[in-house]
This record gives structure tokens, sequence and C-alpha cells, in this order.
């Protein structure tokens, strides 16, 4: 069992050694963001709340959230 432990460790390290190094080359910049920041503002300005938004956009409503938070 120990090591499988030290196998994961390794691989786990070089993994996060290639992730930084294809991050500083611009290739790794995760998922692309799927809802508009901007419609999910506008639309709380324009008074609905978290449910009616995520049900207009057809997204969950902890993304609702979230997107209000950030």
């Amino acid at each position: 069992m120990a090591a499988f432990r030290t196998l994961r460790r390794f691989s786990k390290s070089r993994q996060r050694r290639g992730i930084e190094a294809a991050k500083l080359r611009g290739v790794y910049k995760g998922r692309p963001a799927t809802i508009d920041l901007t419609q999910v503002q506008e639309l709380r300005q324009q008074g609905l709340g978290a449910t009616a938004i995520a049900k207009r956009l057809k997204i969950g409503r902890a993304s609702v959230y979230r997107m209000l938070a950030a």
C-alpha cells in the first residue's frame, strides 16, 4: 500500500508540474465559461430572484448564487 501511495504522489507532482508549465505557455486555461455573468446581473437588477433567474437561463440555482458572488 505504501508503494502505491508513493507512486501516486510522484504522478500527481509530475501532473502538477506539467499543468504549471502549460499555464506559463498559455495553453492550459481551464474550461470556458458557459454562463453569461452580465445576463445574470441584468436579471438580478430587474428584481428577479435566484430561482427565477435559474429557470429563465436553464441553469442551476447554485450557479446563479456563484455568479452573483463573483
